[in-house]
């Protein structure tokens, strides 16, 4: 994969919108849909795979349906900000699969996290794990959602 955005032509465009919208259909239904033949679609599909614009196809879980039920934004700020310092800490809330999400930002913290959890014990556990026992974590302001108006993964393309 290579970090240059591929020129993405109509058909490209088309066939991306339609598997963001559902990703389980067959290579014939998406062929039908877009408006190419059934060879085209799966080579261009197999081509946008390849180059690295389609980074994986998923299946969307509700939270709510399978125990985590809260979420929470997490801003953290690092005590030393040194690359390799910051690499650490990606490395380590990486490996956490309560961590849905994780962006360096600035101005401001270091980092914004996106944490799904059961609740609030297994926040405060995930706090611990992560923050409280990880030296180089200077603050941590955590902002609970109270309701979900809009998620969406899609891109437009």
């Amino acid at each position: 994969m290579t970090d240059t955005n591929l020129p993405l032509d109509e058909i490209d465009r088309r066939i991306l919108n339609a598997l963001q919208v559902d990703a389980a259909q067959t290579n014939s239904e998406l062929a039908l849909a877009v408006h190419v033949s059934p060879p085209t679609c799966l080579r261009r599909v197999k081509n946008l795979k390849e180059s690295g614009v389609i980074e994986r196809q998923v299946a969307i879980v509700a939270p709510e349906k399978v125990g985590a039920r809260l979420t929470a934004i997490v801003e953290i700020t690092l005590d030393v900000q040194a690359a390799e310092r910051m690499d650490a800490f990606e490395q380590l809330v990486a490996g956490d699969a309560a961590v849905m999400q994780c962006y360096r930002v600035s101005p401001g913290p270091d980092f914004v996290l996106i944490v799904q959890v059961a609740d609030m014990p297994a926040y405060h556990a995930l706090a611990h794990r992560l923050f409280t026992a990880h030296a180089n974590v200077r603050n941590v302001k955590a902002y609970f959602s109270t309701f979900r108006s809009k998620f969406e993964t899609r891109i437009a393309v």
